[in-house]
C-alpha cells in the first residue's frame, strides 16, 4: 500500500513501515524553543536529568526582541546560560522569527522536527514533517532524541488554477480554513497539492504551511521539488535537498479541491480565524493600525508586495503602520534593494526582526475599540495584547491598501 508523506517520513524516523493511526516512537532530527516556552522546557529538562539530545536543540529569543520587561530579560539570560552551558545553538535577538531563521538554516525535506511553538508546522512547506509539542514533551526530545507520536491521517488538499490579480498564497489559505473550520483538520496531516501548488514559491508555501494549524492539523506538507531545490540554493544549502513525493496509490482520509482562480482575496474579521469572508464585504471598516510581518507574512516578497504598492504613496494619517521583518537576512536584502527606504517614507515604522506585534508582548498593543488589520495567524480576542481591539486577517496587498486608504480596502484596486 502506498504512503502520505507524513507516513514516509514517519516510517523513516520509526525505521519500520508504518501507517496512519499507529503509535511510534520516532528519532527527532531538529527542535526549536523559542523565548516564551523555552524555560520550562529547561525546567522540565533540568528535572528529567538527561542531557543526551540537547545539541539539536536551537533557541531564539524573538517574541520580546528585545525585551521590554526585566522579567522576560530575566527569561532570556536562562536561556543564554543554558545554551552556553550545554552546546546547544542560540539565537539572540535580532535574529529573526523562530520559524524563518529554522528554514533558513536547519530544516531540510524528509526530517522529523518538533518545536516549542505551534506554529512549527511551518516547516512543512520544505517536505518535512513538522509539529509543535508541549514544553515537557519537547523536554524529553532534548533528554532522549526521540519521542512518540500517532501517525496522523492526511488530507489531500488540491488548489488548481490560476490565482486571480488580488489573491494570494494568504487569501488560499485562510479561504481553506473559513472552508473546513477551526477545528476541521484536528490532528491531521494536511498535504498539499495541484497545479497552483506546483507554480507557487517556496516563500508562499510557507504562508499556508504556518496556518496548518489554524484548523487544527498537526501537520502541513508540501512534496520537495523544483522550486524546493531553487529555494535552498538560494541559501547555499542545495546539498541538503531531496525530493519528497507521496505514492500516487496513497491513502486519504478525505481529498478537498479548490479552484484557486475562484477564490477573491479575503479577510478573516474578529474574532475567529475561520470567520472568512470576502474583502468587499468589508471594504471601509476604519483602520487604525497595520501590521505587515510575523512566521506568516514577513518574508522579502512579503516586503516587496508593500513597497511595490507604497511607491510614490503615503500611510493615511491617524494610521499606524507597523513592519517586521521575519529575519535579519530578509532585513538586510530589504534594505539593499530599497524596499525599507519606500516603506519608512510612506510612513512605516520598522522593528527589529522578530515577531513584533503579533503576540500582544510589545511594539504594537492597539488601544479600547481600535482596529488592527494584521499579516499575523491569530485573530482571537486579546492576541495582540488588547481584548477591547479588533484584529482582522489579511494578505499583505490587502493590509497595505488598507494602511494608504485608512480603512479596509480591494487590493484589486491597486493592483
Amino acid at each position: 500500500m502506498g504512503k502520505t508523506l507524513a507516513e514516509k517520513i514517519m516510517s523513516e524516523k520509526a525505521k519500520k513501515d508504518v501507517y496512519a493511526g499507529e503509535i511510534v516512537v520516532a528519532e527527532v532530527d531538529e527542535i526549536a524553543l523559542q523565548d516564551g516556552t523555552a524555560p520550562l522546557a529547561i525546567r522540565q529538562l533540568k528535572e528529567i536529568g538527561i542531557f543526551r539530545a540537547v545539541k539539536k536543540a536551537h533557541f531564539f529569543i524573538d517574541h520580546a526582541a528585545p525585551s521590554p520587561r526585566r522579567e522576560l530579560s530575566n527569561d532570556q539570560k536562562f536561556i543564554y546560560e543554558f545554551a552556553k552551558e550545554y552546546g546547544a545553538d542560540f539565537n539572540p535577538p535580532g535574529e529573526g522569527i523562530i520559524h524563518q531563521v529554522m528554514v533558513e538554516k536547519y530544516v531540510k525535506p524528509g526530517m522529523l522536527v518538533v518545536g516549542a511553538d505551534s506554529h512549527t508546522c511551518t516547516y512543512g512547506a520544505l517536505g518535512a514533517f513538522a509539529t509543535g509539542m508541549g514544553s515537557t514533551d519537547i523536554a524529553v526530545a532534548m533528554a532522549l532524541g526521540k519521542n512518540w507520536f500517532r501517525v496522523p491521517e492526511s488530507f489531500r488538499v488540491v488548489f488548481d488554477g490560476k490565482m486571480e490579480k488580488g489573491v494570494f498564497a494568504k487569501d488560499l489559505v485562510l479561504y481553506l480554513i473559513g472552508k473546513i473550520g477551526a477545528d476541521g483538520a484536528d490532528y491531521k496531516s494536511l498535504e498539499f497539492h495541484g497545479s497552483t501548488v506546483e507554480k507557487m514559491s517556496v516563500e508562499e508555501r510557507l504562508t499556508i504551511a504556518n496556518m496548518a494549524i489554524e484548523c487544527g492539523a498537526k501537520a502541513g506538507i508540501f512534496e520537495s521539488d523544483s522550486k524546493t531545490k531553487e529555494f535552498l540554493a538560494e541559501l547555499g544549502r542545495e546539498k541538503d535537498f531531496r525530493e519528497l513525493r507521496a505514492d500516487e496509490d496513497a491513502n486519504y482520509e478525505k481529498e478537498i479541491f479548490i479552484d484557486s482562480s475562484e477564490v477573491p482575496p479575503v479577510v478573516a474579521v474578529p474574532h475567529d480565524v475561520d470567520k472568512v469572508v470576502p474583502v468587499d464585504k468589508v471594504v471601509g471598516t476604519p483602520v487604525n493600525q497595520v501590521f505587515l510581518g510575523t512566521c506568516t507574512n514577513g518574508r522579502l516578497s512579503d516586503l516587496e508586495i508593500a513597497s511595490r504598492l507604497l511607491k510614490g504613496r503615503r500611510v493615511k494619517e491617524g494610521v499606524r503602520f507597523i513592519v517586521a521583518p521575519a529575519s535579519r537576512r530578509i532585513y538586510l536584502k530589504a534594505i539593499e534593494r530599497g524596499i525599507i527606504t519606500t516603506l519608512v517614507e510612506a510612513g512605516g515604522i520598522v522593528l527589529p526582526p522578530g515577531c513584533g506585534a503579533c503576540v500582544g508582548i510589545h511594539q504594537g498593543i492597539p488601544a479600547d475599540g481600535e482596529v488592527c488589520i494584521s499579516t499575523q495567524n491569530r485573530n482571537f480576542r486579546g492576541r495582540m495584547g488588547n481584548p477591547n481591539a479588533f484584529i482582522y486577517l489579511a494578505s499583505p496587498a490587502t493590509a497595505v491598501v488598507s494602511a494608504i486608504k485608512g480603512e479596509i480596502a480591494d487590493p484589486r484596486e491597486f493592483l
